[in-house]
């Protein structure tokens, strides 16, 4: 990936927050040291501790940067989906995930890029902790079982082709995005990423991974919670069985 010459695709990388006031500013400019050609969208769910009005700041220093500001917090899925339609309208060739607590490095990100600029024939590319050298840093012991557990349940209720179906950084292409119906979509937690890598596959569209290197947090809190695990194994088991009943019509 160049520094953001003409070849290169026009790249939006979308940033939800909730309450990520001290990670925030870190995560921009680690976007801008290591992927300077690539704009930066903050969707705020009108964060309690001001992140928004901080991304506005950041926004008005930046023209690379700008803001999404939503009513209130309605889920990752909600957000993302928001963000998506906004860069659909503005034009984008590429359009990322990545999350604001620095867990996703930007010096991945420009992995990421060079590997969907440079195969077209490509309509996702996920970011892997699961492939052969992807790996996980500063995770306790049960989160690295609930994570590749999580990721073989999905992989056998579902059968798709990836290792970590449940990573939220990843690398869509405009025209992956506008084959699916985004309005259907219902996810609204960390599933989200799940219900997105089966459409992308339902719709015969390449998908790629990459390994990368997962930190953890160093600031803020964490918004995994029980009752995300639960809706994501609810809905992963209800989709594997409706997938399961459609093949049993079909033959």
């Amino acid at each position: 990936m160049s520094d953001g010459g003409p070849t290169d695709p026009k790249t939006l990388v979308i940033v939800p927050t909730y309450n990520e006031r001290e990670s925030l500013p870190v995560a921009v400019a680690a976007i801008a040291e290591h992927c300077p050609g690539v704009d930066v969208l903050v969707v705020d769910d009108n964060s309690p501790d001001g992140t928004g009005q901080l991304a506005d700041d950041l926004a008005r220093h930046d023209s690379r940067v700008s803001v999404l500001h939503r009513p209130g917090k309605q889920g990752l899925g909600v957000a993302y989906i928001a963000g998506f339609q906004e860069a659909l309208n503005r034009g984008y060739e590429l359009i990322v995930e990545m999350d604001a607590d620095g867990s996703h490095r930007a010096a991945d990100l420009k992995i990421l890029l060079e590997v969907a600029t440079g195969s077209p024939d490509v309509g996702l590319v996920l970011g892997s902790r699961w492939v052969r050298g992807g790996t996980v840093v500063n995770w306790p012991v049960h989160r690295l079982l609930l994570s590749r557990g999580g990721n073989l349940y999905t992989r056998m209720m579902l059968r798709l082709p990836v290792a970590d179906a449940t990573g939220g950084f990843r690398v869509f292409r405009a025209q992956t995005l506008r084959q699916l119906d985004l309005s259907s979509i219902q996810s609204a937690g960390y599933c989200f990423q799940v219900d997105m890598t089966r459409r992308v596959h339902k719709a015969g569209i390449r998908i790629r991974e990459v390994p990368i290197t997962f930190v953890e947090r160093a600031l803020g809190y964490s918004k995994m919670s029980n009752s995300i695990v639960r809706e994501a194994l609810w809905r992963v088991t209800v989709w594997g069985f409706q997938d399961l009943m459609a093949a049993v019509t079909r033959h």
